[in-house]
């Protein structure tokens, strides 16, 4: 299981949440801080990967090739990958390396699944409508996983549903 989404989209906290570990994952608040793929093995169970985040605006640009090639080539081929989480900011609008990194994962041919994180910062109104946005997102796209997930790693919120997911997967 491997989680992508942009620089400081919550990856590493939301990794963090579904173990129940709050340090498992560096989280940190400087945007690009993950640089390379973090392997976190689960007592031999799953192993969680922490994809090296994409979109950061400060990053040279050779910086932000290196990082797209490094993700196409651990998914590339890689029939054990189960699924990447591919994580999208709530609060904000879906972006034009949102929509490379889901080309990127079909033409992998990768399951992704969508999930929305810190919810909890949206109103209620808002989260449906970002919800009814990704949710035809997905129906677009070839790899993409139907079903949508909200969670918030603060509040917990949607992070028992996303770990029953994740479980099932292991068989």
């Amino acid at each position: 299981m491997a989680f992508a989404g942009r620089s400081n989209v919550g990856k590493s906290s939301l990794i963090n949440a579904l173990v129940g570990h709050h340090a498992l994952a560096r989280a940190s608040h400087t945007p690009g801080r993950t640089r390379q793929l973090n392997f976190f093995d689960l007592g031999g169970r799953l192993t969680l990967v922490d994809m090296p985040g994409y979109g950061y605006a400060q990053a040279a640009k050779s910086v932000k090739e290196d990082w797209q090639g490094l993700m196409f080539e651990y998914l590339r081929g890689r029939p054990t990958l189960q699924r990447v989480l591919l994580l999208l900011d709530s609060r904000i609008e879906i972006k034009a390396s949102d929509t490379a990194a889901m080309d990127l994962l079909d033409r992998a041919a990768v399951t992704y699944q969508f999930v929305l994180t810190k919810a909890d910062d949206v109103k209620p109104r808002v989260l449906a409508a970002k919800l009814e946005e990704v949710t035809a997102i997905a129906r677009k796209h070839p790899a993409a996983y139907p079903d949508v997930a909200i969670t918030s790693s603060n509040s917990g919120t949607g992070i028992e549903a996303l770990r029953a997911s994740v479980a099932a997967l292991t068989g």
